[in-house]
């Protein structure tokens, strides 16, 4: 024989969940007079074949034909007081969920027009907090038949709507403002992400009751990451991988930005490279130059090997003019006295 539920109740303060299924498997088994106890933070809704019918709110109810008309009419109006009849009642959570975490998995691509490669790569992190707005809503779209629904079941996905938000809006927001001044603006950031966001959530049944960027900062990938992830074609690949090769000379303490520093900083590609270059050859002394060993003309390749470099990294530094040379037909001559400008700084 089934057993009859005369209270109907979830104690539970559902702080990991987000909706409950009463019972777990099966069925209810209720009838006119039975007991549904809804605490304070909860809303019960009544299923019946998969169909949302009627809502209970916070307090202690009484089941009767005026409080759950849409379920007495689905089951038909041919039973006494005491004939028990089926339903399922998935108590949903409407607290706040707050402190949930999100940050970028990988650096988000924004223009920086006129530096370098013309891109800057920025990495965030920070929080954020959402509520149920439409429990029937979610529980129709979302839960279907699980018995238990947790904050883990779906903020993967609210993390991917957010973070695509934001992506969205740095994008927007990177044509009229340097990288430099948008990672001052974490405040208007995290508003925009909430406007955008608001029809997103609705759509399932919830509203985003706050987004903050904790911080937004360059990214640290190195350009192998970076190509490994699929962010970089083969070219831009080739240019920063010659830049990469200096991240030792960067990491010595006394001095050098560093390839990914810089370039998350929206510094030109040129620039890194310039200052990293200048790093290294510190180890190369300007009285060495002065001295007869060094012609007063020189090629690239000359150069580079006076350096110690490639002369691709002796190219960028002509290109973004940190390196004086002179171009006679499709060749460069680097004066001794153009070297050692360079050298000082």
């Amino acid at each position: 024989m089934a057993r009859i539920f005369d209270v109907v109740e979830y104690a539970n303060e559902m702080k990991d969940e987000l909706v409950h299924r009463f019972p777990e498997t099966g069925v209810a088994d209720l009838r006119l007079g039975s007991q549904v106890i809804v605490r304070e933070s909860q809303i019960a809704v009544f299923f019946r074949d998969g169909k949302a019918l009627d809502v209970f709110g916070p307090g202690r109810h009484t089941i009767a034909t005026a409080n759950i008309p849409l379920l007495v009419d689905l089951i038909g109006k041919a039973f006494n007081n005491r004939t028990p009849f089926t339903a399922e009642v998935y108590y949903v959570s409407m607290r706040e969920f707050v402190d949930r975490k999100w940050g970028t998995p990988q650096p988000i691509i924004v223009r920086n027009p006129g530096m370098g490669l013309g891109v800057a790569l920025l990495q965030g992190f920070g929080t954020y907090s959402y509520q149920i707005k439409d429990a029937q809503q979610f529980v129709t779209q979302l839960v279907g038949a699980q018995s238990v629904y947790r904050t883990e079941d779906i903020e993967g996905r609210l993390r991917t709507m957010l973070l695509s938000k934001l992506q969205d809006l740095l994008g927007e927001t990177t044509g009229k403002k340097s990288v430099v001044d948008l990672i001052g603006l974490t405040e208007e950031l995290g508003t925009g992400v909430r406007v955008k966001a608001k029809d997103d959530f609705a759509a399932l049944g919830l509203t985003l009751k706050s987004f903050y960027i904790g911080n937004l900062k360059p990214s640290s990938k190195s350009a192998e990451e970076l190509r490994a992830m699929g962010m970089l074609d083969t070219k831009t690949y080739t240019q920063l991988q010659a830049a990469d090769a200096l991240r030792e000379a960067a990491q010595n303490p006394s001095g050098g930005a560093g390839l990914t520093a810089g370039i998350g900083a929206g510094m030109g590609l040129g620039n890194v490279i310039s200052e990293s270059l200048k790093s290294q050859t510190t180890r190369v002394s300007a009285d060495a130059v002065k001295g007869d060993g060094v012609p007063d003309v020189m090629t690239p390749a000359e150069v580079a090997k006076i350096l110690q470099v490639s002369e691709e990294d002796v190219a960028i530094a002509i290109k973004d003019k940190s390196l004086k040379a002179r171009k006679i037909g499709k060749a460069y001559r680097i004066s001794k006295e153009s070297l050692q400008k360079f050298l000082e700084g």
